[in-house]
């Protein structure tokens, strides 16, 4: 399978088809780890559309994509050099991570595709794709937090934030749960229109207060709150950002420039 023709071959197993994508990936993560200063050079905003490819002998190449169409495999990401300058370099390379692993994905499926794998050579592929760290893990260093602090959901001691943002988001959480019903004294009063205030407290995006349970942010510009999941912001990804602006506040800042 080196370079990817899978035609050349009548059969491969759904090992054989683990082993390709597992060098491909060692080659990708070097380039944004190890090699990164070569990498970053090499994505020169100024070229045509550059792609990340990862080989099976765990090497890597940013160059422009395969001319012949259809291409013999999936191609990887179109123009990752274009947004080089426009983002911060973490970001960057986060992205970066992500669409590699989605081409990773892509690749092995249509191995099996061409391979004729079944239903349950298909499942113990992704079983062996599943049980290694994804690229954007490893980039980000999520991989080696998740492997120090292998912890349940329920266990709310910990997991304890490690941002300014999730620190906020967590207090929200936690101020919409925890106000206090049923005692008596002068308190009652105080803590009953705390906690109306935050039931009534609105997700800038969606204009609903749905989801107490789930991920809140706060935007540190305007203070208006959002569920997570309306901004696409995710715990893991808010743990890096130590100023989080919502899009109202970014698209008003580039309308001003």
């Amino acid at each position: 399978m080196e370079g990817g023709g899978a035609s050349a071959h009548a059969s491969r197993t759904a090992e054989e088809v683990f082993r390709d994508l597992r060098g491909r990936r060692a080659g990708m993560i070097k380039a944004l780890t190890t090699d990164v200063e070569k990498f970053y050079k090499l994505c020169d905003p100024e070229k045509e559309n550059l792609c990340l490819y990862g080989y099976p002998n765990e090497t890597w190449e940013v160059t422009l994509p395969a001319e012949e169409v259809p291409p013999e495999i999936p191609e990887p990401a179109l123009g990752i050099n274009f947004a080089r300058d426009g983002m911060n370099e973490k970001d960057w390379l986060a992205l970066v991570a992500v669409h590699s692993d989605s081409w990773l994905l892509s690749v092995a499926f249509y191995f099996g595709a061409r391979f004729g794998f079944d239903k349950e050579t298909r499942k113990r592929l992704f079983s062996m794709i599943n049980n290694l760290p994804t690229i954007f893990e490893v980039v980000t260093g999520v991989a080696k937090k998740q492997a120090k602090d292998k912890t349940p959901n329920s266990s709310s001691k910990s997991n304890k934030p490690s941002s300014k943002v999730q620190s906020r988001a967590e207090v929200r959480l936690k101020s919409k749960m925890s106000a206090p019903k049923d005692e008596e004294g002068s308190g009652d009063d105080d803590a009953e229109e705390e906690e109306d205030e935050h039931d009534n407290t609105l997700c800038g995006t969606c204009g609903t207060n749905d989801g107490k349970d789930e991920f809140w942010i706060c935007c540190d510009n305007c203070e208006k709150w959002y569920h997570g999941k309306c901004v696409k912001i995710t715990p893991a990804r808010a743990e890096h950002i130590k100023q989080y602006k919502c899009p109202d506040c970014t698209n008003n800042k580039r309308t001003r420039v």
